[in-house]
């Protein structure tokens, strides 16, 4: 399973061609692709247009969605955070500790474009797309 991050959903919907958008229009009907709440909920809440909202919904409803919130996250989440912070990699947004947790832990690879989840690949071994 590839859990596709927020950051290559907004760029794919807005039709910015880069890598991992490229990757992910190849392979949308190929590969088993999902998303977690927090992700469906970022994507969501960036779009200005109701009507836009509601297509954009429906095209990620399609896929696999994981509710991701649990005690158990968050304590792991805590956990990798200060571990990384003690390493000097301080992770700049909660959201992507979340992310990065929750792929580890379920055994996904995850599709991003930000830089927040490089520490969790470097040190904690995520799996990550590299288009």
């Amino acid at each position: 399973m590839v859990i596709v991050d927020s950051t290559v959903w907004v760029d794919y919907f807005n039709g910015r061609r880069n890598p991992e958008t490229d990757w992910l229009d190849a392979r949308l009907d190929q590969e088993r692709l999902g998303l977690t709440t927090i992700i469906l909920a970022e994507v969501l809440q960036g779009l200005r247009d109701e009507r836009r909202a509601a297509d954009v919904q429906k095209a990620l409803l399609e896929l696999e969605v994981f509710e991701e919130a649990s005690a158990g996250l968050a304590v792991d989440a805590a956990r990798h955070y200060r571990m990384l912070r003690g390493r000097g990699r301080t992770v700049r947004k909660t959201i992507d500790v979340l992310i990065a947790t929750f792929c580890l832990r379920e055994g996904h690879s995850l599709l991003h474009r930000d830089r927040d989840f490089d520490p969790f690949e470097d040190l904690l071994g995520l799996s990550v797309v590299h288009p």
